[in-house]
């Protein structure tokens, strides 16, 4: 069993139509019709789950094509719901290429909102990777944060994908 954004207990198998082995974690795979949906970082001790669905399994394969080419260019139609706000931060994030990164400040800036806002979208942010919120750091030139965290596991994620873009 795992926990759902709202703390649902949620049987995993059914919830997921792939689980993928990732050198910093297990990517749970979601999809709905012909939409990728969600990306989860499980722990990397979740047991991987072949992709039950002919999208899952595209969506397998252009992941990892990311995992050996970081300059790959994802192809897959996505559906995320959010704010116009939320949508907007999204989009500027597909934007920033690969190797590079933004500070929530500069995205702020060409969107006319605020730090904190886009740093709340990148969080609100369902399909981690090919939408590269990691690409978002702070002004400073620090990490910032990453999935709703500011320590721990989740910014070694993020670590290790900037250095995995920056080869």
């Amino acid at each position: 069993m795992v926990r759902s954004r709202n703390n649902r207990a949620i049987d995993s198998v059914k919830t997921y139509q792939a689980k993928l082995l990732a050198p910093f974690a297990v990517l749970g795979i979601r999809t709905e019709e012909d939409w990728l949906t969600d990306i989860d970082y499980l722990p990397v001790d979740t047991l991987a789950l072949a992709p039950q669905t002919m999208l899952a399994k595209e969506v397998c394969g252009q992941l990892l094509a990311y995992l050996t080419e970081p300059n790959f260019t994802f192809d897959l139609c996505l559906h995320i719901s959010g704010t116009t706000h939320q949508q907007r931060v999204w989009h500027a994030i597909q934007a920033i290429p690969c190797g590079e990164t933004n500070s929530y400040a500069e995205i702020a800036m060409r969107l006319h909102s605020a730090p904190r806002a886009v740093g709340r979208a990148c969080g609100a942010n369902r399909i981690p990777i090919v939408i590269p919120c990691h690409r978002v750091i702070s002004k400073s030139g620090g990490l910032g944060g990453f999935m709703n965290a500011s320590e721990g596991n989740p910014l070694e994620i993020k670590r290790w994908l900037l250095r995995h873009e920056s080869t």
